[in-house]
C-alpha cells in the first residue's frame, strides 16, 4: 500500500529552478503527487513507496539546485491523492507564506557554451537563460514567480521555447524568462537619434566598432545602464569623466572571460589572491577591489592615485558578446547622472545619457526595478560588501526578537538603502543612490511600495535617521505613519551587533565622517558600550570645530587647518588666504564640533597629500590609504576622560608628524595609520580594564581603509580581542537602515 507526505519548503526556493528540480527527483523516485508554489513555499505531496519517500526528502535538501537554499519547514502524513503521475500544478497566489524574493543571477556555464556554439539555435542571442541563471528581481512584477507575473509577460513563447518550457527533462522546463531570437528581447542601436538595425550580431559589431574608435556607448544589461569605453584609450575615458563631471572617482573595468577559469585577462592587470578570485567567480558577479599590476595595460587614468581598482566579469550573454568579440577590458559605470539610481528605461537613457553617451545600445525587455552593480574588498583577511546591488541583493537577515509591528527603515542620507522588517525578518534593499535628487527620491518611493507588495507586508511605524536635515527623515515626518528617529551611531552599532550576537555586551567602533549625535554635535569617532537598544558612549576622540560645516567632505583643507587652529597654531600650506574662514571659525559661525575620525583621515590627507579639494566622498583617505605598504612604529596619542566620562583620544600630538616635511609621505602616511589603529586599541583596553571581557566590533566608513581594517584587527586580536566587522552588509551608511530595525527592535522588547 502506498503512502503519502506532504512537505512544506522554505528559504529561497524562487528563481532558482526548485519546482522542476523536484518534479524530476519524483519522477526519478517513482513517485506520484505534486508541486506548488505558494508565495514564496513550496507545498508537495509525494506518493509512493515508504523508502522511496525517505530518500526523496534527503535528496530535497542533498541535491537541490546550486542557487536553492530549501528547508522543510514541516513534513507529515496525509492520505494518499488519485495522481498517475507527479505533476507541476498552478501556483496559488492568495497563502500566507514565508517569501523570499531571488536575486538576479548571472549566466550559467551551460548557457554560456550555447551562447558560443554556432550550431545552437540560441547562438549569440544576448538574452539567452534556464532555471539557473538570468534576471530576477530587476524583472518580477509581483510573486508567486510565473511568467506572467514578470516584464517578460509581453513576450510570447514560440513553439521551440514552449516545448523546452513544458519538457520535464529540458533544462529550461519552467524557466520563467525563457526566451529566443524569434520571441524574446532584441537590441537596438541608436547613434544620432536613429536606430538603424534588428540583427543583434549586426547591432553588437556596430557597438564594437564605435568603442574601438573611442566612442562612449550607454548600454542596457540586467539592473541598468552602463557607460562603457575601451579601458586602454586615456583619452576616451578623459571623455566621459569631463562629460560625466567625474574627474577623479575610479572607474570598474570589466575583463573578457578567458582561460581554464576565466580570470587570466583579470590577472594580466591585477593581483589577485585565492579569495579575491572566489569572489569575481560567485554567482553575484560583484566589481572586486583589487591591486593593479605596474603593468596593467590599462589608462592611467582609471583609477587616479590609487593602487586598486575595481575588477568583474561580465555577467549576462550581452556582456559577455561584447567583452568576447572586443577582445580586451572595457570601463562599465553605473549609466546616470552621478550621484543617482542608475538609470532602466531607453527613453529616458536617450534623453538624459545624451550629453555623455555618444551612441546607445538599447533592449526591449523592460527593468522593474534598478540594481546597480555590488562592490566587494578584501577587509581584515575576508570578502565584504561596499555596496549592495544586482545578485547580492535584496539582503534578508533574521532578528533574535519578534518586532511587534511591520516596520519600514529608511537609512540615512548616503549610500542609500532602506529596510523592510516584521515578525523576525528584515530585508534591505540594492543600493538606490545619494538621497539628495529627484531620481533617488522616484526610485526610492517606488522601493517603499514594491517591497511591501512583493513581502506582502503593510507597514505600521516608520524609522529614520535623527539628522532632521536628511531627506529621507523629512520624508518619514511627512509621512502618514508614526515614525521614531534612530541616532546615526546607535543605528551603525545595532547593524554590526545584529548580524552577530546581538543580545549581549559590545563594544562597538563607529567611526565616520559625519553622524548626528545625542548631544546635538557632528560625531564619528566613537565607541559605543553596551548593545542594541541600549548603547552608550565609553570613547571618542577629541572634537574640534570644523569652519563650512557641509563643505569640509568635499574641502579636506577645511579639516587640516582647523586642527592647526585648536593648538593655536597656523599651517603654514592653509589655502585661506583671505583669512575669511579662519575668522568664521575664531567668530564660531558656521562651524560645527566633530569627533569624526573620517575628518581626521581628510585633514591627514590635506597636510600629507596636498589635496585641497575633492570631487567625491573618500577621494582624500583612499589616496592617503595608497600611499601605504608597511606599519610604522606608532606616535603616541594620550587618551584621557573628560568631564562626561567620555575617554577621549588627543589627536594633537599627530599634527608635528603630518606637516614635517622631511619625512616622505608614505612614512607620514604609514605612522599616522599606525597611530590611529594603537589609539583605538588603547580604548578597547581601557574599556575592558573598566567593564571586564568584551566583544570588539569596528563599523562605519572609515572601516573601509583595508590597511587601518588589517592593522586594527591585528592589534585586537593579539590583546586577545573577540573581533568582528560587518559580512553581510557593508559597514558604511548602506548598513544603517537595518541597524535602524534592529535597535527599534530591541528598545520595543515585549511591546
Amino acid at each position: 500500500m502506498p503512502d503519502a507526505t506532504q512537505f512544506t519548503l522554505t528559504g529561497h526556493v524562487q528563481g532558482v529552478g526548485f519546482r522542476p528540480f523536484v518534479y524530476r527527483l519524483a519522477t526519478k523516485h517513482h513517485l506520484t503527487g505534486y508541486v506548488q508554489n505558494r508565495l514564496g513555499e513550496v507545498d508537495i505531496v509525494a506518493c509512493g513507496q515508504p523508502d522511496a519517500i525517505k530518500q526523496f526528502h534527503a535528496d530535497l535538501i542533498e541535491q537541490a539546485p546550486p542557487l536553492a537554499k530549501p528547508r522543510v519547514v514541516h513534513f507529515e502524513r496525509v492520505d494518499p491523492l488519485d495522481f498517475d503521475a507527479f505533476e507541476i500544478i498552478p501556483s496559488q497566489s492568495d497563502a500566507n507564506a514565508r517569501i523570499f524574493v531571488p536575486a538576479d543571477n548571472f549566466m550559467c556555464d551551460d548557457c554560456r557554451a550555447e551562447l558560443h556554439d554556432p550550431h545552437n539555435r540560441r547562438y549569440h542571442y544576448p538574452f539567452i537563460n534556464c532555471t539557473q541563471c538570468g534576471p530576477r528581481y530587476t524583472l518580477i512584477e509581483s510573486l508567486p514567480y510565473d511568467r506572467k507575473n514578470t516584464s517578460m509577460a509581453s513576450f510570447e513563447l514560440c513553439d521551440s521555447c514552449r516545448s523546452e518550457y513544458e519538457d520535464s527533462a529540458d533544462r529550461r522546463f519552467h524557466a520563467e524568462p525563457i526566451a529566443c531570437a524569434d520571441c524574446g528581447p532584441g537590441l537596438d542601436f541608436e547613434k544620432g537619434g536613429y536606430a538603424e538595425f534588428s540583427d543583434p550580431d549586426t547591432e553588437i559589431n556596430v557597438a564594437i566598432r564605435e568603442l574601438r574608435e573611442g566612442s562612449i556607448i550607454a548600454i542596457k544589461g540586467i539592473g541598468g545602464y552602463h557607460l562603457m569605453v575601451d579601458a586602454r584609450n586615456a583619452v576616451a575615458i578623459e571623455t566621459l569623466r569631463l562629460r560625466k563631471h567625474r574627474p577623479g572617482k575610479p572607474l570598474a573595468v570589466m575583463f573578457p572571460m578567458e582561460g581554464s577559469d576565466g580570470l587570466d585577462a583579470v590577472r594580466s592587470a591585477a593581483l589577485i589572491d585565492a579569495l579575491e578570485a572566489a569572489t569575481l567567480l560567485d554567482p553575484s558577479r560583484p566589481i572586486v577591489l583589487v591591486p593593479k599590476r605596474s603593468e596593467s595595460g590599462l589608462a592611467e587614468n582609471i583609477a587616479p592615485g590609487l593602487s586598486d581598482i575595481g575588477v568583474f566579469l561580465p555577467y549576462s550573454p550581452l556582456h559577455d558578446l561584447l567583452l568576447q568579440k572586443f577582445g580586451g577590458p572595457l570601463v562599465a559605470t553605473s549609466g546616470n547622472i552621478s550621484g543617482e539610481p542608475v538609470i532602466t528605461e531607453n527613453d529616458e537613457a536617450s534623453s538624459r545619457l545624451t550629453a555623455i553617451a555618444d551612441a546607445f545600445l538599447h533592449h526591449d525587455r523592460p527593468i522593474v526595478r534598478p540594481a546597480d552593480d555590488p562592490v566587494v574588498r578584501q577587509l581584515a583577511g575576508a570578502m565584504r560588501p561596499l555596496r549592495m546591488g544586482r545578485g547580492a541583493a535584496p539582503v534578508e537577515l533574521e532578528l533574535p526578537w519578534r518586532l511587534s509591528k511591520p516596520v519600514l527603515a529608511v537609512g540615512g542620507h548616503m549610500k542609500g538603502a532602506l529596510a523592510l522588517g516584521w515578525d523576525e525578518r528584515v530585508v534591505v534593499s540594492p543600493h538606490i543612490g545619494e538621497m539628495g535628487n529627484a531620481r533617488s527620491m522616484d526610485v526610492f518611493e517606488q522601493l517603499v511600495r514594491d517591497i511591501q507588495a512583493l513581502y506582502g507586508v503593510d507597514v505600521e511605524h516608520v524609522l529614520c535617521d535623527a539628522h532632521t536635515r536628511y531627506t529621507t527623515h523629512r520624508w518619514a515626518r511627512r509621512h502618514e505613519l508614526p515614525f521614531t528617529p534612530i541616532f546615526h551611531h546607535a543605528a551603525h552599532a545595532s547593524a554590526l551587533a545584529g548580524e552577530f550576537i546581538p543580545d549581549e555586551q559590545w563594544l562597538v567602533f563607529t567611526w565616520d565622517g559625519v553622524g548626528l549625535g545625542e548631544d546635538g554635535s557632528m560625531w564619528g569617532g566613537e565607541a559605543l558600550f553596551g548593545s542594541p537598544g541600549a548603547w552608550r558612549r565609553f570613547a571618542s576622540w577629541r572634537p574640534f570645530r570644523v569652519p563650512g560645516a557641509n563643505l569640509s567632505g568635499r574641502s579636506p583643507w577645511r579639516s587640516a587647518a582647523a586642527l592647526f587652529w585648536e593648538c593655536g597654531e597656523s599651517w603654514p600650506d592653509c589655502p585661506d588666504v583671505d583669512g575669511l574662514a579662519e575668522a568664521a571659525w575664531h567668530s564660531g559661525l558656521n562651524s560645527p564640533y566633530s569627533s569624526a575620525v573620517g575628518r581626521l583621515f581628510d585633514a591627514a590627507a590635506a597636510v600629507i597629500c596636498d589635496i585641497q579639494d575633492v570631487s567625491f566622498e573618500a577621494e582624500g583617505p583612499m589616496r592617503l590609504e595608497a600611499l601605504c605598504a608597511r606599519s610604522r612604529t606608532p606616535i603616541e596619542v594620550p587618551l584621557h576622560i573628560d568631564d562626561h566620562g567620555v575617554w577621549r583620544s588627543n589627536w594633537a600630538p599627530l599634527l608635528p608628524l603630518l606637516a614635517d616635511q622631511q619625512l616622505s609621505q608614505q612614512h607620514r602616511a604609514e605612522t599616522f595609520h599606525s597611530s590611529v589603529a594603537h589609539a583605538l586599541l588603547a580604548q578597547a583596553v581601557k574599556a575592558r580594564e573598566i567593564c571586564g571581557a568584551i566583544r570588539i566590533g569596528l563599523t562605519g566608513g572609515v572601516f573601509q581603509n583595508k590597511v587601518l581594517a588589517a592593522e586594527t584587527v591585528g592589534l585586537l586580536t593579539t590583546a586577545g580581542f573577540e573581533v568582528h566587522l560587518p559580512h553581510a552588509l557593508p559597514c558604511n551608511d548602506a548598513a544603517l537602515c537595518f541597524g535602524q530595525v534592529v535597535e527599534f527592535a530591541a528598545d520595543n522588547l515585549g511591546a
